[in-house]
């Protein structure tokens, strides 16, 4: 039997919304062959195995397959090993390669370079009201989109939501990984209110090709699968 934890990452400042994340701390309880299967019979976004909680080296999977990088899997399993050695780790280790973890004002931050990002495909919007209306994606091929529109350009708030049928998602409720590539696309801090109500804090990084992303986590339950 596999112990799941269920995790919200990026949450507003109440603690709801976010996107669920199953983690499973005791990576080596489930063989490399089946955890595409377990992620897919979850049904969350991302599910991530740490197969080393001292070092925290990580494996993310999408119902649809594996991830070098993924923004809310890191977050979300940088908190949960705080949570469960008392300690924020100082780097987490996704395939992708080492990622610096930090906290700040209630939230996690990463910094991660984006060479190791989906390759998400970001569409602009009129308005912040026509991402809310969205049924789905424009078009049946935005398999990998992030459509985002300008709630308040001055003060840097987006508004976005992701649609990756390539992954096995039909929507992602908040995509750290998207948001960060926007973020230094646009070369500015933005605050991504994402999916349903979700809050992402994201900002180019101080080194080219990286960025920030930061959010708050909650933990819903634990499961036995």
């Amino acid at each position: 039997m596999v112990e799941v934890m269920v995790l919200r990452v990026f949450t507003d400042v109440a603690g709801a919304y976010g996107n669920h994340l199953g983690l499973v701390l005791d990576g080596g309880q489930v063989a490399e062959a089946d955890r595409t299967t377990l992620a897919a019979k979850l049904g969350f976004s991302a599910t991530v195995y740490v197969d080393d909680l001292a070092t925290g080296e990580l494996r993310i999977h999408t119902p649809g397959g594996e991830l070098p990088f993924a923004g809310h899997p890191v977050v979300g399993t940088a908190w949960a090993i705080a949570r469960e050695t008392g300690a924020l780790p100082a780097t987490v280790l996704p395939p992708a390669g080492p990622v610096p973890v930090r906290q700040q004002d209630g939230s996690i931050w990463i910094t991660a370079s984006l060479a190791g990002t989906p390759p998400w495909w970001h569409e602009r919007l009129a308005t912040a009201a026509q991402v809310g209306d969205l049924a789905g994606p424009l078009d049946p091929g935005q398999d990998m989109t992030q459509l985002w529109a300008w709630e308040d350009e001055t003060t840097g708030h987006v508004r976005a939501r992701v649609f990756a049928g390539r992954l096995g998602i039909t929507e992602d409720e908040a995509c750290g990984s998207a948001s960060m590539r926007l973020s230094a696309a646009l070369g500015r801090p933005l605050t991504v209110r994402h999916g349903a109500g979700s809050v992402i804090h994201v900002r180019p990084g101080v080194r080219p090709g990286t960025a920030d992303v930061g959010g708050r986590v909650v933990r819903d339950e634990v499961r036995h699968l």
